[in-house]
């Protein structure tokens, strides 16, 4: 009952109390027709097995109305009471699935209710007075018991399911009027029977009560095979709509979940301005397909993250025309196409395509000009950062009565808030992502072979000729000196400075950032000038950002907008006074391995000269800098594990010959504990070893987490990790094991568990050598696995066993 809303309960509680009140207060309680209401009453819960589904709700009908309307004719009040109820109860009780008090009791006082009314209408002298044949009297209390039990079901369900009485009783009862006049004309007859044949002769309209109920079934069958057809239509509809918007997505991967919000906040203000359902559906797919357009737009011009040109924003514009042709030929129900093509249109009239204004541009496209401009300014785009949603509303409000309509701005303005939750709170695809950066190795080269491209760049401005001939000659001599400088040196520190130092003296500008891409993420090496701290802290994926963008299209841009790199700071964002950037990639044995990127705080700072001495520097540089990252790459992995990125067991072993010679020095004591992981194999075995490199790497991590700063962890090899733990006393150390057995058990996510076996040495009290104290706790660590040989992998008192193995 507490499940059902406060109305439904209500309801509820009014429809058994007039039940009883009405049994109370109006039922005789005795038999007058004993062998008849025997009779009725097993027919009529053998009755309630003849019962359908109703499509589209949770209820049931079955022909057990007929023989209510029949007791309501040839029994007393109680006795059709009784009949029609044990109908209900039938049908409870031939449930598979467990049924509810609430429900049984719902079912019973309204079926009492319905019955007890209609037999007072049978019975009404009123209506006898104006006609007593059989047939009104029948009509009429058929007609009652219609309406008062479609209307009762009806009911409920409406206020249980938040549904309207109108659209439930309409959808799914009232066609049934028709079988209730049948059962009237079924009761005249077993009326007629009675009086001249015996009641006997009541078990010869049976047959014709199972055929109502075949009818009942056919016809429902066929209604639910509509529906079904219908809906999967509707379905492959909306599937559709969303594989169009997948092939945007394609194009330009920022606007995937920009599509989705735009949607939300567009159908709600649809709803608020009431359009009908074919322009709502109009709406809903427009707001996912309105940029389908850009499919004809090249994608260095989507993905740009600089400013574009007068030519570039030319080719911008066509999208909604081409938009708008696209979708022509699916020939939409619904009003699509208009929305696409005018959804840059503005209300003065300055917009594009056709530039309508005012009430000439469709509802549906004024709704999406306001949200699409009021999601994209509060988005990470390629150009900028993201505004704050209240700075982005602001925006708008400027835009109300020039680009927008004033009357959605309002509506917008005074929502924009609510509709922001409900976008956030609307789950996204679990589809996946499309293919778009698969490689092949098939497929060396195109038929007609590979473009054969010159450096991009060429001196931009008209300048004076010797000033040009005193540059060049300067710039020649600047090349010559880096040259050599290079020769000389192969730390990468020391080359990434030598660099920058060129750079400062050669191209102005106020921040320098070079990045070397890592794992598929561009990661500072060398930051200088204003916001170095802004800087140092980027992690920016390849292909996103400026310099991202850059890396991915192994081409170099002006003047693009530093602060767009700011949505992968690793940590709080901060703003930056830095307003154009030149930046190019690096790149050495046909391959880019990063980007070096010049800033500046002036706007549109840097020239086509710039870019033509950047690049001839960094060519001089790529090969130096590729190959001082190489050596610096294989120096670490000599000492790192290649998994996990922990120290490997020959760092390991010099690590703890300096930790011995320091705790000796100072008199202090040093814990080694080696741990081999419970179960492992297992997790290779039923999960593949590439979920348990993942379960590596995870554990690796949390071990390195839960150490201080003077501890060290490493991997010995296989799934055996040392701890190299100093100065801290045995509980200390006992709870740091604790700890390590909460990393290990929550690596792995599933139904497999992970456990750890460890054994702990100490020195000086278990031994003063490197070796010896190894070997120790390696065997200390397997006694302790032997004496848990045989129990599953999580000890039942993990703490406990970690304890005693120390």
């Amino acid at each position: 009952m507490k499940q059902l809303p406060l109305r439904a309960q209500l309801y509820v509680y009014a429809t058994t109390l007039a039940a009883a009140y009405i049994v109370a207060s109006f039922c005789q309680w005795k038999l007058e027709h004993l062998w008849l209401f025997l009779l009725y009453l097993v027919a009529g819960s053998l009755a309630s097995a003849l019962r359908v589904s109703l499509p589209g709700i949770t209820g049931t009908m079955s022909v057990n109305f007929i023989f209510a309307l029949i007791s309501v004719t040839e029994l007393n009040l109680i006795e059709a009471i009784v009949v029609s109820c044990a109908g209900i109860v039938g049908q409870f009780l031939l449930r598979r699935k467990l049924w509810q008090p609430v429900q049984v009791t719902f079912n019973i006082s309204s079926t009492a209710l319905t019955t007890s009314l209609a037999y007072f209408v049978y019975h009404s002298s009123a209506i006898r007075a104006i006609n007593s044949s059989l047939a009104l009297l029948l009509t009429v209390t058929s007609a009652y018991l219609f309406l008062a039990n479609t209307l009762s079901i009806s009911g409920i369900i409406a206020l249980s399911e938040k549904k309207t009485l109108w659209r439930v009783w309409r959808d799914n009862y009232s066609w049934t009027g028709s079988h209730y006049l049948v059962g009237a004309a079924i009761a005249a007859v077993l009326h007629a029977e009675n009086q001249y044949l015996g009641w006997e002769s009541t078990a010869l309209t049976f047959p014709v009560i199972y055929l109502v109920y075949r009818s009942y079934a056919l016809h429902l069958n066929r209604l639910a095979a509509a529906k079904d057809h219908a809906a999967e239509l509707g379905d492959l509809h909306w599937r559709t709509i969303e594989a169009l918007a997948l092939a945007i997505d394609a194009k330009d991967e920022t606007t995937h979940n920009h599509l989705l919000r735009v949607k939300v906040y567009a159908t709600e203000i649809g709803k608020e301005l009431k359009l009908n359902d074919n322009e709502m559906q109009a709406l809903a797919a427009a707001s996912l397909l309105h940029d389908i357009g850009k499919l004809a737009v090249p994608e260095h011009i989507i993905s740009k993250p600089g400013k574009l040109t007068v030519e570039e924003f030319e080719k911008m514009k066509v999208h909604p025309v081409v938009g708008a042709e696209i979708l022509a030929r699916v020939r939409f129900p619904y009003p699509v196409v208009p929305i696409v093509r005018s959804h840059h249109e503005k209300w003065n009239g300055q917009g594009y395509p056709d530039g309508l204004q005012g009430e000439q541009i469709p509802l549906g496209a004024r709704i999406l000009a306001v949200v699409d401009c009021l999601d994209a300014l509060a988005s990470d785009r390629q150009y900028r950062r993201a505004l704050p949603l209240e700075k982005a509303m602001e925006i708008v409000a400027s835009e109300s009565g020039r680009s927008f309509d004033p009357q959605i701005v309002q509506i917008l303005q005074r929502r924009y808030v609510e509709l922001e939750a409900m976008a956030r709170a609307t789950p996204e695809s679990d589809e996946p992502a499309l293919s778009t950066n698969v490689r092949f190795e098939r497929g060396e080269a195109p038929a007609a072979g590979f473009e054969k491209s010159d450096n991009p760049g060429a001196p931009g401005d008209q300048i004076d000729f010797l000033v040009s001939i005193n540059a060049a000659r300067q710039e020649f001599q600047s090349l010559l000196k880096l040259t050599e400088e290079l020769g000389h040196s192969i730390g990468l520190d020391e080359i990434l400075s030598l660099v920058a130092a060129r750079l400062k003296r050669t191209i102005p500008h106020d921040a320098i950032a070079i990045y070397v891409t890592e794992n598929q993420t561009l990661v500072p090496r060398f930051v200088s000038g204003e916001n170095s701290r802004y800087f140092s802290g980027l992690r920016i994926p390849s292909g996103q950002g400026l310099s991202g963008w850059v890396v991915e299209n192994k081409a170099p841009i002006i003047n693009g907008n530093p602060s767009v790199e700011a949505s992968y700071l690793n940590g709080p964002a901060m703003s930056t006074n830095l307003r154009s950037a030149l930046s190019v990639p690096l790149e050495a044995r046909g391959e880019v391995f990063g980007a070096l990127s010049l800033y500046s705080a002036a706007p549109d700072f840097f020239t086509k000269d710039h870019l033509r001495i950047l690049l001839a520097i960094c060519s001089k540089a790529g090969m130096a800098l590729a190959n001082a990252i190489q050596h610096q790459r294989v120096a670490k992995s000599a000492v790192t594990d290649d998994l996990t990125g922990l120290p490997n067991s020959r760092s390991l072993f010099v690590h703890l010959q300096l930790e011995l010679a320091r705790a000796a020095r100072e008199n202090s004591s040093v814990a080694v504990v080696v741990v081999d992981l419970d179960g492992f194999k297992k997790i290779n075995d039923e999960l593949g070893h590439l979920e348990g490199n993942r379960v590596l790497q995870r554990v690796g991590e949390g071990l390195r987490q839960i150490c201080r700063g003077n501890d060290y962890v490493s991997r010995l090899g296989g799934d055996e990790f040392v701890l190299i733990i100093s100065g801290m006393t045995r509980d200390h150390i006992a709870h740091k094991l604790v700890q390590m057995n909460e990393v290990i058990a929550h690596a792995v996510d599933g139904p497999l568990k992970l456990a750890a076996s460890a054994g702990v040495a100490t020195y000086p009290e278990d031994g003063q050598e490197v070796e010896a104290l190894l070997d120790i706790a390696d065997k200390r660590m397997y006694a302790e696995k032997n004496e848990r040989h045989g129990l599953p992998p999580v000890h039942s008192d993990p703490e406990k066993s970690l304890v005693e193995a120390y």
